[in-house]
């Protein structure tokens, strides 16, 4: 598939051009502004990591990392902070981050790749850039899909659902159907994985580590269970604000996952017991920075730092937690793949209406 280039804008470490290329689609190249991103990305994934704002790349340097591609794919998550629960508490109309989404429409509009491919939370679609950003689409032509994929249907062990669109200048294009009937669970991921114990690594993997517990989260954690809240432990262990009626509401902070359920959302700070239900479902510990990218469809072997650098947990935490699941761009690269075999031939093209199948 030669002919076929994608460049992944808010790359990331990788996730989701990971799961593109092991689908057979060719990922030329990531873009983003953070440079922690480039040894993972270009460790595992065989392609150029371009440390640039999106706000900052011109349609030329983007047609040049196509080359002479016969088609030619723009994928990406614009960050999601601006669109989730949380920050709808704060005025995020004056986010630097919420004319992103423009940044990547004004891409397309120039440089006019024949599939496009967005992935965000499913707030997003409440509000007005989201809008703006499907009615450019269509109005350059392109065939749009776009729904809220849940994505344990299709193997991801993490109760994650995230927006996807999928548009084609080449004909209709849709996401595959879920290939799984029953979620896999957190022991389907990250049951065999060695024990270790609380502010410790394996000696074999060294983001196989798990942060440290003070005293009272020690005892927090051992008088939790399973799938339990705060609301099981003694009094004497319950944090003063969840005291208050106002700390009600938030039962899932200090929380072990279960066995056999798939985890909670895994966020940017999955690696802190009391951030929500990550502990460990029988280990005094919460999760360690391997399991929390398993869990995020990420290989076992998915190398974050090269060996001998330091692992900072906020840092891994932020760029694991911010990734697009591997699991997710794997079927993203799979419904395109079929896209490319089925309907080319079938729906023709705007440019050139004799093209020939692109996947066999």
């Amino acid at each position: 598939m030669s002919h076929i280039a994608c460049v992944d804008l808010f790359c990331g470490a990788g996730g989701l051009t990971h799961g593109l290329i092991l689908e057979g689609v060719p990922v030329v190249a990531g873009i983003d502004v953070d440079e922690a991103c480039r040894y993972p990305f270009e460790a595992n994934n065989r392609a150029r990591f371009i440390k640039k704002d999106v706000t900052n790349v011109t349609p030329a340097e983007l047609r040049k990392l196509y080359g002479d591609a016969e088609v030619r794919i723009l994928a990406g998550c614009a960050p999601c902070q601006p669109f989730s629960t949380y920050s709808q508490r704060y005025d995020t109309l004056t986010s630097p981050r919420w004319p992103l989404l423009y940044q990547f429409a004004r891409l397309v509009k120039s440089v006019r790749p024949d599939i496009v491919t967005m992935e965000n939370v499913p707030l997003v679609e409440k509000h007005a850039v989201f809008d703006d950003f499907v009615a450019t689409l269509q109005r350059l032509g392109y065939k749009v899909w776009r729904d809220v994929v849940d994505c344990t249907q299709y193997g991801l062990p993490q109760t994650r659902r995230r927006m996807v669109i999928l548009a084609s200048a080449i004909g209709s294009i849709e996401l595959i159907s879920p290939t799984h009937k029953k979620p896999l669970a957190v022991k389907d991921a990250i049951g065999n994985l060695s024990p270790i114990e609380a502010g410790s690594a394996h000696d074999d993997d060294a983001l196989h580590a798990s942060s440290k517990l003070s005293d009272l989260n020690m005892e927090r954690i051992r008088a939790s269970r399973p799938g339990g809240t705060w609301r099981d432990w003694p009094k004497h262990l319950i944090a003063e604000c969840h005291r208050r009626e106002t700390g009600h509401t938030y039962p899932g902070v200090y929380g072990r996952m279960t066995w056999d359920d798939p985890a909670p959302t895994i966020t940017t700070q999955f690696y802190g017991f009391g951030n929500g239900r990550f502990g460990h479902p029988e280990q005094d510990r919460a999760i360690s920075l391997r399991e929390g990218a398993i869990l995020q469809g990420f290989p076992r072997r998915y190398a974050f730092v090269s060996d001998g650098d330091p692992v900072h947990f906020k840092a891994l935490g932020r760029m694991i937690g911010n990734a697009v699941p591997v699991t997710l761009g794997k079927i993203i690269g799979r419904s395109i793949v079929r896209h490319l075999g089925t309907e080319a031939t079938t729906e023709g093209g705007t440019a050139d209406d004799s093209r020939k199948p692109l996947v066999a």
